[in-house]
């Protein structure tokens, strides 16, 4: 049986990603190569070479078409995970899926990664129930207007923080710069907690939230980086677990306040124990694999890769690398080429998720719960906050088991729609009268279900979803971008709180 040359070539196109660096791929390809010139098909024991005559064989092809095909399916025992990114960039988001045994290589090195997401969310909630106390001590009791100094240079820094951290991690490195970024959080736990007076206060959370900012940049930067692609979900809801986690420390770390008023310094001071542990943990962690392969570091990101998913599986993340690298061979992008008729969509997508987050008004809540709670009548404030603090904790470790599953989209928007109508039963607790008399418990269950509600999606979606939409070439400034929002937001609203 006889077919035309090129009839034949065109049914033999098998759409598979080649691996060079791979016997096995090589093989393959000599395999294709020899079908395509010999043109020999099989059935049983005949084999029919080629004449120039055109015969119409079309069952033939088509089995001739699945022989190559369960080659190449037994050859290629991984897939290479694509995705369009902004701007029409084409690229692989991480290294290929490791087997599930490398997994736990990874994780550690992600938790390490989390004592900076402990510290983000240790320092926004430790004044939650150490304002009043510190107030007192410093003279400001009675300073309204200095009290939100105290609370809010934390957030003008993190903002500056979180601008800058991207162009850092972009040029010292992942790890380098969490090790650079614990300088300024031990200095300003340390001046926070022997404050005398109030400047001596502000000069410390103005360090650190530098600190915090830089952190809140490159923590979903790093782990991104460096988890298998079909983990990425989970692992990325726990960068807003350990915040919550964080919170929750903080608030639970004001339990003593009550019997012993100057607790609140030691309180400030345990963020240096997380600072130190950071700095310590990031000399043994694997830089990422994918900044050392930008920066031609080729022999450290097959040692990086080595470390995270074991020995036999570098040559094939080198290649979905160099993959990566063929598909966008532009430079690094500058601030401006953010605003472009090319990034600028995906770029406000960033951004607008980050304020819509903060404009909900979460960090009013995790400022003021316990004023709140006060105001409504609760006899243990501090408790009732601690109990807001685990429902955020609930409410993340929820929504990593979904991530992966429900999709970022749809986390969303059930996450919005329950906040909204949570802090609905919070107003009409304090405004209708007909619920005065159970204001208390309702403030209490509304704030919950708020928490939980936010804890579900707009907490932990918006950090893991900002480098799977960006460009390589733009990622780093522009979640450092995003995050400036967030914190400019954040900030922005507690302003409008006083």
């Amino acid at each position: 049986m006889q077919a035309s040359t090129h009839l034949i070539k065109g049914n033999l196109e098998v759409k598979i990603s080649k691996r060079r660096d791979l016997p096995c791929f090589r093989e393959f390809k000599e395999r294709k190569s020899t079908l395509t010139r010999n043109l020999c098909i099989r059935r049983g024991s005949i084999c029919s070479g080629l004449t120039s005559g055109a015969v119409s064989m079309g069952a033939e092809l088509a089995r001739a078409r699945d022989n190559v095909e369960t080659v190449a399916r037994s050859l290629i025992k991984f897939r290479s995970v694509k995705a369009q990114a902004s701007g029409g960039d084409v690229e692989d988001l991480a290294p290929i899926n490791p087997h599930e045994t490398s997994t736990g290589t990874v994780l550690p090195f992600v938790g390490v990664a989390c004592l900076g997401a402990i510290l983000f969310g240790y320092h926004l909630g430790v004044v939650n129930g150490a304002l009043d106390y510190l107030s007192k001590d410093l003279g400001i009791a009675q300073n309204a207007v200095m009290q939100g100094w105290v609370v809010s240079t934390l957030l003008a820094a993190a903002a500056v923080g979180s601008f800058t951290g991207g162009a850092l991690a972009d040029k010292f490195g992942r790890t380098r710069t969490f090790q650079l970024d614990a300088i300024p959080l031990i200095i300003g736990a340390v001046l926070t907690a022997i404050a005398q007076n109030v400047q001596t206060m502000i000069i410390g959370r103005l360090l650190a939230g530098i600190g915090i900012g830089i952190t809140s940049a490159i923590v979903p930067l790093y782990i991104s980086e460096i988890s298998p692609t079909d983990i990425r979900g989970a692992l990325g809801s726990v960068n807003q677990l350990f915040i919550c986690i964080g919170i929750l420390a903080a608030l639970v770390a004001g339990l003593p306040l009550s019997r012993s008023p100057v607790w609140w310094r030691g309180m400030f001071g345990l963020a240096v124990i997380p600072s130190i542990l950071l700095a310590l943990g990031m000399t043994y962690s694997p830089e990422s694999p994918r900044w050392l392969f930008q920066q031609g570091k080729i022999s450290e990101a097959e040692k990086s890769i080595g470390t995270l998913y074991g020995k036999e599986r570098v040559p094939e993340v080198m290649y979905e690398l160099r993959t990566a690298g063929q598909g966008s061979t532009e430079p690094e992008a500058g601030w401006i080429d953010l605003f472009s008729k090319r990034y600028w969509k995906v770029v406000s997508v960033g951004a607008a998720l980050f304020f819509f987050q903060q404009f909900a008004g979460i960090n009013a809540v995790v400022y003021y719960s316990t004023a709140v709670f006060r105001s409504a009548g609760i006899a243990s404030d501090v408790a009732a906050s601690a109990l807001v603090g685990a429902s955020n904790v609930f409410g993340t470790v929820i929504a990593s088991s979904l991530m992966d599953r429900q999709g970022r989209k749809s986390l969303l928007i059930t996450s919005f729609s329950g906040m909204g109508a949570s802090m609905l039963l919070l107003s009409l607790s304090f405004t209708w009268k007909v619920l005065a008399p159970y204001s208390g418990i309702l403030a209490v269950v509304g704030t919950v279900l708020y928490v939980l509600s936010f804890s579900l999606g707009a907490g932990p979606v918006p950090a893991l979803l900002l480098p799977e939409i960006f460009a390589s070439r733009i990622r780093a400034k522009a979640v450092a971008l995003s995050l400036c929002m967030h914190w400019v937001s954040c900030d922005k609203k507690l302003a409008q709180t006083f």
